[in-house]
């Protein structure tokens, strides 16, 4: 498992450590990078000793700051359809109904695309100096990642919509308190504190924890037609002229103007 470019995967007595290693871009998910973590899940999919993934970013600062906007920041409306879709199918999808317990431990910023990924994870740790969001109405976008349909269920309609319409952040303690993660520790402790969650799992049938996995997601499926209807909205949040504004201010450093505002 050493040909990736943007992730480092150890595997030590049963726990596989998947690693998104692109630091200088505090880790942000581009197409390479989303490639090559549908690669890697398949991989881990089929091998027999890989029981639990832990899935982090390096360095301290990101689990993942979001998606890499300027590789998308000129498409139209079908490209941003299909940017959405092919990332449903081949990332947050296939990590959402893996048939073994997958971990997130978010060290830092997870924002956007970052806080799909880890929300997408079955069970999220989180340090203590931890920041989360869903900034993506200040590009004039929603969330395309499974955003607008996973933080709802994680932590209810009301507090969902508050996060994606004021685009802030939420600290460690409040994304805890909230139930968007399940532990917070200190940003020193939490490769451990995973890896002690990992070995706790272990104990048990992985098998019986594949069919639990089928089981929650299928209580869930009411809503999986939003995330076709997320898909759409995305797409046609490109064709919008808060769109254009919304990612040339973040390019250009400066706060938007929306001409819709």
């Amino acid at each position: 498992m050493d040909q990736f470019q943007h992730l480092i995967i150890e595997k030590n007595d049963g726990i596989a450590l998947l690693v998104l290693n692109r630091p200088k871009q505090l880790n942000a998910l581009n197409k390479e990078l989303l490639s090559e973590l549908n690669s890697a899940f398949e991989l881990l999919r089929e091998d027999l000793e890989t029981k639990v993934i832990i899935l982090t970013g390096s360095g301290e600062k990101a689990f993942v700051a979001g998606a890499d906007i300027k590789e998308f920041a000129s498409f139209n409306g079908e490209q941003g359809t299909e940017l959405a879709k092919t990332g449903h199918m081949t990332v947050f999808n296939l990590i959402e109904e893996f048939p073994k317990p997958v971990i997130a431990a978010v060290n830092g910023f997870a924002l956007g695309g970052g806080l799909e990924l880890a929300m997408s994870a079955h069970v999220r740790i989180a340090s203590d100096n931890a920041r989360m969001g869903l900034p993506e109405t200040s590009l004039g976008l929603i969330p395309g990642y499974g955003g607008t349909q996973r933080l709802p269920q994680l932590i209810g309609k009301g507090r969902a919509l508050e996060m994606i319409f004021s685009a802030k952040m939420i600290d460690a303690p409040t994304a805890l308190s909230y139930g968007l993660v399940n532990q917070v520790v200190p940003q020193a402790d939490l490769l451990e504190a995973a890896q002690t969650m990992a070995k706790s799992f272990m104990k048990n049938s992985i098998v019986a924890m594949g069919y639990a996995i089928e089981s929650v997601n299928a209580g869930l499926l009411e809503g999986s037609v939003g995330y076709d209807v997320e898909v759409q909205a995305f797409g046609d949040c490109f064709e919008t002229e808060d769109f254009k504004e919304g990612t040339t201010a973040f390019i250009e450093k400066r706060k938007p103007d929306f001409p819709g505002a």
